[in-house]
């Protein structure tokens, strides 16, 4: 690993196993555990890093100067890159989804903090940009700016998302996490035990090319374990909200003091707990769910 990426690493913390200790769960005779990535870092928690580590790692190795992404106004990706790219010394750039807002959200005041340049691009230029998957692809760039997808959606992220399976230790039927760019979930079924079943809740409406783009990340591997993405739980789309959402997670807080954010890991609970009503898991069955972290989402919730 690169020194300054091993120095960035030390800051980390371990993200433990918790058992969730729920009557409802009880009486259906379901387990849950949750997985706590949030805990791993308050800046770059979760998935965020996970995929952003061997991305760096070959920034690094290919003597970038810059990094380069994209996504919107409320980007954890984003906002973990601008973070990374500050304490590795890089220069970050992000091109954002629509048209500068006359006050920025509390996400892109961040990413000014840690010097990164704001690029807001219209929508239809924003869909050109995810054309290129490459590191080196986009045009108009030196060859010693590096380009991350979307979300970090690269083949490098997925081997950052597989250590994550190595660390449960605890045998199970399911693994469950929130899909976005699909990426996580793609990591995760290069690891994940045949047999347990992994699935996805997707956090954005429309989600029916999220398969094609796990398949695309898997490059041709069949995972051990079978798979499936869930599209019932968006809530009218991504970063849309509902007062049922905002009154499970209230509920949930109060019950385990875990935080949770409105735009993935929340649903993705959502959703695990409606289809234990409905009887999709049996009796006796083990769940562990990916807390993805990305805490700052929870500023929509108050808009500060």
């Amino acid at each position: 690993m690169h020194p300054k990426l091993r120095a960035l690493q030390t800051q980390l913390q371990p993200a433990p196993l918790v058992h969730i200790n729920c009557p409802e769960l009880q009486h259906y005779g379901v387990e849950l555990w949750l997985k706590r990535e949030d805990l791993i870092h308050p800046i770059i928690s979760g998935n965020k890093w996970r995929k952003l580590k061997y991305i760096l790692q070959d920034a690094l190795d290919n003597d970038a100067d810059s990094l380069i992404s994209m996504g919107g106004a409320w980007s954890n990706h984003l906002h973990a890159l601008a973070y990374t790219g500050a304490m590795l010394g890089l220069q970050t750039t992000a091109f954002i989804r629509g048209e500068r807002p006359p006050q920025l959200s509390p996400s892109l005041q961040d990413m000014l903090t840690w010097g990164m340049r704001l690029d807001f691009v219209s929508r239809q230029d924003f869909q050109q940009l995810r054309q290129y998957k490459d590191w080196n692809s986009l045009p108009n760039h030196s060859n010693t700016a590096y380009w991350i997808p979307e979300g970090g959606s690269s083949a490098l992220a997925l081997a950052g998302v597989g250590e994550l399976v190595e660390e449960i230790a605890l045998a199970y039927d399911y693994l469950v996490v929130p899909c976005g760019t699909g990426t996580t979930l793609a990591g995760l079924l290069q690891r994940a035990p045949a047999q347990a079943t992994v699935l996805g809740f997707a956090a954005l409406k429309n989600s029916g090319f999220l398969e094609a783009e796990v398949c695309a990340l898997l490059n041709g591997t069949i995972p051990a374990a079978p798979w499936q993405i869930n599209s019932s739980y968006h809530f009218g789309g991504f970063a849309k909200t509902s007062l049922e959402l905002h009154q499970f997670m209230s509920k949930f807080e109060a019950l385990t003091a875990i935080a949770l954010e409105p735009i993935y890991t929340s649903k993705m609970l959502f959703g695990v707990y409606e289809l234990v009503r409905q009887g999709y898991f049996k009796r006796g069955e083990r769940i562990i769910a990916i807390h993805t972290g990305g805490l700052q989402g929870r500023r929509t919730l108050h808009g500060s």
